[in-house]
């Protein structure tokens, strides 16, 4: 390793990733673990028929799937985060190794009800990053034309909370001609886009689960670790 030519990086915290080291991590022989949010409390929400749709069709593959119903979740700080819903989703959250989200659109945006499953989700809870690393697929429903919108916002929350969103998406355009009189979703190209996500959202969660640390992993963090180490050591020692 070389740094003569970087006078500003500290040489001890500097890093050359090498694919021995991606993949230095046994793989966890247990099933993929992944959560699904849905966008709307309709009693007939699409949104929801996708999610379920979705749940099938992981656990087809092999997946541990957990739906969170947002029935009865306050708007962001309008209880303490000790409200049960809050600990139910956070649990969850913590639980999982990857993320299906899917919402309607409304307005051009996602619903209240989405942003607000989102926003009780912290980067941090008690020096832990529970988003960090995980995978994220997103999706979206809409009452008339196909639009990508919802899933465009999606993916931008899904960065700021350090997810690994993968690249294929679902938008289900006029979703209410899309589900039988039983709710499930009929044979069509939509369809089979959710297939695709569902199978892409499983091999990168197994590809990624078991090295998100590594991969996670920063310079400036560990810099910034360092100095707090060195100053915290140089208290003690005054």
């Amino acid at each position: 390793m070389n740094t003569q030519d970087l006078p500003n990086i500290e040489p001890d915290l500097f890093d050359s990733p090498t694919a021995d080291k991606v993949f230095a991590m046994k793989s966890a022989g247990h099933a993929p673990r992944l959560l699904l949010l849905y966008g709307s409390l309709r009693e007939r929400s699409f949104s929801r028929l996708v999610i379920e749709e979705s749940a099938r069709l992981l656990q087809a593959m092999g997946a541990e799937t957990r739906v969170f119903d947002p029935r009865g979740l306050p708007l962001a700080d309008a209880e303490d985060a000790s409200h049960p819903k809050v600990q139910e989703l956070r649990e969850l959250a913590q639980w999982s190794e990857g993320m299906v989200w899917c919402s309607p659109e409304r307005h051009g945006a996602m619903t209240g009800i989405m942003k607000t499953q989102i926003d009780w989700i912290p980067l941090s809870i008690g020096g832990m990053r529970p988003t960090q690393g995980k995978t994220l697929a997103v999706m979206q429903v809409c009452g008339g034309s196909q639009s990508f919108n919802v899933v465009n916002q999606l993916r931008v929350l899904g960065r700021w909370m350090r997810m690994v969103t993968i690249p294929n998406q679902s938008s289900v355009p006029k979703a209410f001609t899309e589900f039988d009189e039983q709710d499930r979703m009929l044979p069509s190209a939509y369809y089979n886009r959710i297939v695709d996500v569902m199978e892409e959202l499983v091999k990168f969660t197994l590809l990624i689960r078991d090295r998100s640390d590594y991969l996670t992993d920063r310079y400036s963090e560990r810099v910034e670790s360092a100095e707090e180490v060195s100053k915290r050591v140089n208290q003690r020692s005054m």
